[in-house]
């Protein structure tokens, strides 16, 4: 994987993710023993976040120190990205500078300018469509809870059609769990990609459902996994209509129990609406007159939540992929 790209999981074959997981799992257990590793020694890496964040640019950020690596952020207001400057020429300018490069922000055709322009491997910390890097850490907590990941059953409530749901049903599909999206048709994945992720699924074995009947979707559940209903940058109107439409797919303790199995586990990205403690939680509390959203606080503080050690393994894993395409700069890749 040296000097390439991570842009989205599409991109990687079973067996490359597979290995990135395990050198997470390695790195992991190396920084639990106190061991230094610092593979890329000198090297400087720059992170552009067009939407802010605190897993994202603490993992980034940490991973960079343990591996021997300087870090510069550039906030919304601290680049000229597309603005005064377009995605080709900062792709350049920052190649030039730098070893690597972070983008989190909006559509995937900026990540991808991004890396056709640049001369070093670009990362996608988010965009609409696609989160590569949550997803190599929620196999990874998987694979800790379970031993396994092949034949896992996977369910996915809420909205599915953007970043989270997307890159759930192709890291599912590439890697043999079986991934069940339920919600409203309407908030369905894109049905082109639904069927390139059948493809893929025929070669691992996984399967694929999308399921509108919550008792159905979640029998026999190894995973349940949630997102908030209203992601960054949508505006406030919709929210009315999120909490309407997808308040029966909260998951909460009868849904957990409905699984059928006391080892089903709870997962989610995070930030959750659990509870009311938030500025936005509490508006839209009073305002509809809810506790809470897509999660409740006692599945959420329950013993099946995993989401901590999840929240850990965004560290981890960034740290993989970052280390496993920075062994080696190739500035002849691309015109």
């Amino acid at each position: 994987m040296k000097g390439r790209d991570f842009l989205k999981l599409l991109d990687f074959t079973p067996e490359e993710i597979t290995k990135l997981i395990d050198l997470a799992a390695e790195l992991k257990a190396q920084k639990k023993a106190g061991i230094p590793h610092k593979l890329c020694q000198g090297k400087n890496i720059a992170l552009i976040f067009e939407k802010t964040s605190t897993r994202t640019r603490c993992s980034f950020e940490v991973a960079a120190y343990d591996l021997g690596m300087g870090v510069t952020y550039l906030d919304p207001t601290g680049s000229q990205i597309g603005k005064k400057e377009s995605i080709a020429d900062t792709a350049r300018v920052l190649a030039s500078i730098y070893d690597g490069i972070e983008y989190r922000g909006f559509g995937q055709e900026i990540v991808e300018e991004l890396a056709k322009y640049a001369s070093v491997p670009v990362w996608n910390g988010l965009t609409n469509e696609f989160h590569p890097t949550q997803i190599l850490a929620d196999m990874l907590t998987i694979r800790e809870q379970f031993g396994r990941l092949q034949g896992i059953n996977f369910v996915y409530m809420g909205d599915a059609r953007y970043n989270m749901g997307n890159s759930l049903m192709v890291g599912c599909a590439k890697l043999g769990l079986n991934f069940t999206a339920c919600c409203p048709e309407k908030y369905f994945p894109n049905k082109a990609l639904i069927a390139q992720c059948q493809e893929i699924a025929k070669e691992t074995g996984a399967v694929l459902r999308f399921e509108t009947d919550p008792g159905v979707a979640v029998e026999n559940a190894d995973v349940i996994y949630t997102d908030v209903w209203v992601s960054m940058g949508e505006p406030a109107e919709v929210w009315r209509e999120r909490i309407e439409e997808l308040s029966p797919y909260q998951v909460n303790t009868a849904l957990m129990a409905a699984t059928g199995k006391k080892e089903t586990v709870f997962m989610h990205c995070l930030p959750a609406f659990h509870d009311m403690k938030t500025t936005i939680g509490k508006e839209m509390g009073e305002k509809f007159n809810i506790t809470a959203m897509e999660v409740t606080d006692e599945v959420f503080e329950s013993s099946q939540s995993i989401v901590f050690q999840e929240a850990e393994n965004r560290m981890h894993t960034i740290k993989a992929v970052m280390a496993a395409t920075l062994q080696q700069r190739d500035n002849a890749r691309r015109p």
